[in-house]
């Protein structure tokens, strides 16, 4: 993090440079006003990694950081003769961005509450839960679980619903809930890496259009390589016992569980459809979706209300996660200010021209181990770097497993430290840190290896 803000403060008294973009930035990363918005996004992002500790929602300082940093932004154009009309060019930009992503996620958020609604991932935890695995046996089902549920769901929902089985079983084994939850963050991340749906950065990249939508799956064996490694190093640590017997009943579907779960899939590939056939952006099918849930679930209502079952979609969208939504905003805004500002094609510069695309991309994935990876993907998309397709999945590999090497480097390892009543924490993770990183390397070379 220290040599990452190093980096772009002294980069700030270089000369500009030309950005081949939509629009042209101000070239003003020297001025005194320009700094002064980079220690804003710097004191702003402090405050979201420090999140766990003040309970400050992360999305409150970013956004006031994205109107300050626009409002100085706006003042340096002025002061530089730009027009208002460029200007604004460049903002809706941001916003265009913004709005495709916010609505395709929003979408996707609704039907994973919709599906927890109807007791899908409570009858999945039930079921794990009642089959008296051993510590050894649920260590390797739960990741498994884990890395594929993050593939289609995000990875803080596949997280916290297999944190929750691991919880548990594992109540009276402090170690195992600690190499559990370790195991789920590295199953997460790396189950993200692979899907477009898996993670917001694979999914912005898909976007983007830099890489097609059959391609993530290239990065499943590298992914899996990433996870399988520490996996397999954990794996002798876990105790070899068997958990107490469970008295918890069995938790059963609520009526058209079933047919959301497949509606959730129709929808997926009616956005992939949308946008290999119809060239129209992935969002409008997935919008689609969301209205074919909307009329099943008055078919819910219709049958199943006077049994107390009633489904009321904007529930779902109420309960969806609006502060993700409005810290991608935040992020989005500041990060395009900066950019637009002139910062994002010095960093470029320094990084892609002066270490190379490879050495870069790698140090993108360490560097998300301690600045989330959704800020530091979209600089990257923002930077318009020449890569071809093998750097492109290097780089979208790279940051969505390099959050695993610290507790703090995801969402999903933030929410199982409160989660789980201080049996995980930070330094119980930093333990295995060695061995995460080990699956970071073997990934990054199984991936030369098959995709190079």
């Amino acid at each position: 993090m220290l040599r990452f803000l190093f980096v772009l403060l002294s980069l700030s008294v270089l000369p500009e440079m030309a950005m081949a973009a939509d629009f042209q930035t101000l070239g003003l990363t020297g001025t005194e006003r320009g700094i002064y918005t980079v220690l804003i996004f710097i004191i702003a992002y402090g405050f979201v990694m420090a999140e766990e500790f003040t309970h400050l929602r992360k999305s409150k300082p970013v956004i006031l950081a994205a109107g300050i940093i626009w409002a100085h932004a706006a003042v340096l154009a002025s002061e530089a003769g730009v027009s208002a009309k460029d200007m604004h060019e460049a903002f809706e930009y941001n916003l265009k961005e913004y709005g495709a992503l916010m609505l395709f996620l929003l979408v996707a958020m609704t039907y994973i509450n919709a599906m927890t609604e109807r007791n899908v991932f409570e009858a999945l935890r039930s079921w794990l839960v009642r089959k008296q695995f051993g510590y050894r046996q649920l260590f390797i089902i739960t990741g498994v679980i884990t890395f594929f549920l993050s593939a289609v769901a995000d990875n803080l929902t596949a997280a916290l619903l297999v944190g929750a089985v691991v919880m548990a079983v594992g109540a009276d084994n402090p170690k195992f809930v600690s190499l559990g939850f370790i195991n789920i963050v590295v199953a997460a991340n790396a189950g993200g890496a692979f899907s477009p749906f898996g993670d917001i950065t694979t999914l912005m990249v898909w976007q983007a259009e830099y890489v097609q939508f059959f391609d993530f799956f290239k990065l499943f064996i590298p992914s899996a390589v990433n996870y399988g490694v520490p996996a397999a190093i954990m794996y002798f640590a876990v105790p070899d016992e068997q958990p107490k017997a469970s008295s918890e009943e069995a938790v059963f579907l609520k009526p058209g569980a079933v047919q959301v779960c497949g509606l959730f899939l129709l929808t997926i590939v009616t956005a992939v459809s949308f946008h290999q056939i119809l060239h129209l952006p992935p969002f409008m099918g997935m919008m689609v979706g969301l209205s074919a849930l909307m009329i099943y679930g008055y078919r819910i209502n219709v049958l199943y209300s006077s049994q107390g079952q009633a489904f009321d979609i904007f529930d779902k969208v109420r309960e969806a996660e609006w502060d993700t939504l409005f810290f991608f905003f935040g992020v989005v805004f500041a990060v395009g200010g900066l950019g637009y500002i002139g910062y994002l094609e010095l960093l470029s510069g320094a990084l892609y021209d002066g270490l190379g695309q490879t050495t870069a991309n790698i140090l993108v994935g360490i560097i998300s181990a301690i600045v989330d990876n959704i800020p530091v993907m979209f600089a990257v998309l923002n930077m318009n770097l020449d890569m071809d397709l093998y750097q492109w999945l290097l780089v979208t590999l790279t940051a969505g497993v390099g959050g695993s090497m610290l507790s703090v480097g995801s969402a999903a390892g933030v929410a199982l430290m409160g989660q789980s009543n201080h049996k995980y924490t930070f330094f119980t993770h930093l333990k295995w840190t060695p061995a995460i990183a080990a699956g970071y390397v073997g990934s990054i070379f199984v991936h030369y290896l098959i995709n190079g």
